[in-house]
């Protein structure tokens, strides 16, 4: 069984292998100080050993419910914002065609999302093109009055609610939130939704391999026992008694660091396959969220190459020399397409013609990652042998450990995000919440200044 691959050897002309591996104590120490919780946020750390604890019933009641929606619907909306939705779209977009929502004889429905933003037109779209249709909604909040999804989900729910009966509705929405308290909570057990829970001990972008993530990943079709056991290796591959040299998490977190001491401030994560595109949206989530506090932590930015050399690339060539690369590479595509010959040959591509297209772009990668690390740009190089469940499995998990680790190095709380908060108070001041009278005042006065 091939496995994610991870290569430095292209940041050698910018920190060595030794300042590297000058890591490896800090980093087993940080390992173990995840493992035994004893480290900041360690109330937050459900999400290490999830993979090898989720039980057979777990998944097939995921399953079961997963199979009566799409039995039911042709268009499931998840509601969620960051955590709640990332993860599960990082990995239906990862896995999907890429025109799937446009066939008219797709066995699975087509997954929509809402409240991942305050947008009045998305919203309106989206219940425009609902209100003739039959869809379902699995909505997630561990509060349930999270603004974004919140709003969402009262336009959702009095739509469905017109559109269906009192017993169907409850067929058709699926409530994953705290396990005993909230708003969402009281409304699914007096409606009688069925529900799921978020881990008290999860947070929102550790949450990809709870049922936050799980049951939109099944009801759009995927293996989500592929997907654990992937984790569930990636689980074992990085445990504090695998060598730092064998432990693909602690190479990243050890070599991402060391960059970090040489200022490079920013990391780019680049694919070449425009399928991860979102799992570059959550891998952002995921370590701004995590290591951005302190006036500490690497800002992470990501691209989608070829797409973004012709718009980014001259910036990452040329620009501030304050950056660093991770690639994320996929060794072999799903599908093959070879160029044809052209007997006119007007566009001059005949050289390549008998190539696989997937040939051109790692060609295109080569090239690209030679002009960059001579351009002084450093790169990291991780490589899944393929796009399916398995190894997004370890992917995600590999992110995750890597993350906790790099940031307890940093001496921050990669668990917690306390600002955050900031930009709420605000808004609740502005829109004047009740409770929110001071707030109202003070900063009403700061905007006339």
């Amino acid at each position: 069984m091939e496995q994610l691959k991870i290569d430095i050897t292209k940041v050698s002309g910018f920190v060595s292998k030794e300042k590297v591996w000058s890591f490896k104590e800090d980093i087993q120490k940080q390992n173990e100080a995840l493992h035994a919780k004893t480290g900041k946020g360690n109330d937050f750390l459900g999400w290490l050993n999830l993979p090898s604890s989720i039980t057979e019933a777990h998944l097939n009641e995921i399953e079961e419910t997963a199979a009566n929606l799409k039995a039911k619907a042709d268009y499931v909306v998840v509601i969620g914002i960051g955590g709640s939705y990332l993860g599960a779209r990082a990995v239906i977009d990862a896995l999907s065609n890429s025109f799937d929502h446009l066939q008219s004889n797709r066995k699975n429905p087509v997954i929509l999302y809402a409240g991942q933003n305050i947008g009045e037109d998305y919203t309106y779209e989206l219940l425009e093109l609902l209100k003739d249709k039959s869809f379902a909604v699995v909505v997630i909040s561990k509060s349930g009055t999270t603004t974004e999804p919140a709003i969402a989900f009262r336009l959702l729910k009095e739509m469905i609610e017109s559109k269906y009966s009192a017993e169907e509705v409850k067929e058709r929405i699926v409530a994953i939130t705290d396990g005993s308290k909230g708003a969402l909570r009281t409304l699914a057990d007096q409606q009688g939704y069925k529900t799921f829970v978020i881990p008290d001990n999860v947070g929102g972008r550790f949450s990809v391999l709870t049922p936050v993530g799980l049951l939109p990943i099944a009801i759009a079709g995927f293996d989500i026992r592929q997907l654990v056991e992937g984790a569930r290796q990636m689980e074992a591959q990085t445990a504090p008694a695998v060598p730092f040299e064998e432990n693909p998490a602690a190479i990243y977190a050890a070599t991402r660091n060391a960059l970090h001491q040489q200022n490079k401030a920013v990391e780019i994560l680049v694919n070449y396959q425009p399928k991860l595109h979102f799992l570059a949206e959550w891998w952002k989530q995921l370590y701004g969220e995590s290591e951005g506090k302190e006036n500490k932590g690497i800002f992470p930015a990501s691209v989608d190459f070829t797409t973004d050399l012709h718009s980014m690339g001259q910036w990452i060539q040329e620009g501030v020399r304050n950056i660093f690369e991770t690639v994320l590479s996929v060794k072999t595509s799903n599908h093959k397409m070879v160029i044809p010959t052209d007997d006119a040959n007007l566009d001059s591509l005949n050289y390549i013609a008998g190539k696989r297209i997937d040939e051109v772009n790692k060609m295109a990668e080569l090239g690209t990652l030679v002009a960059h690390v001579d351009g002084s740009v450093p790169n990291i190089h991780i490589q899944i042998p393929q796009l399916n469940e398995l190894y997004l499995g370890q992917l995600l998990y590999f992110f995750e450990k890597a993350c906790g680790i790099s940031g307890y190095i940093l001496g921050v709380n990669p668990f917690d995000q306390p600002g955050v908060e900031a930009y709420k108070k605000n808004m609740f001041a502005l829109l004047e919440k009740p409770g929110f009278e001071e707030e109202t005042k003070a900063i009403k006065k700061k905007l006339e200044e």
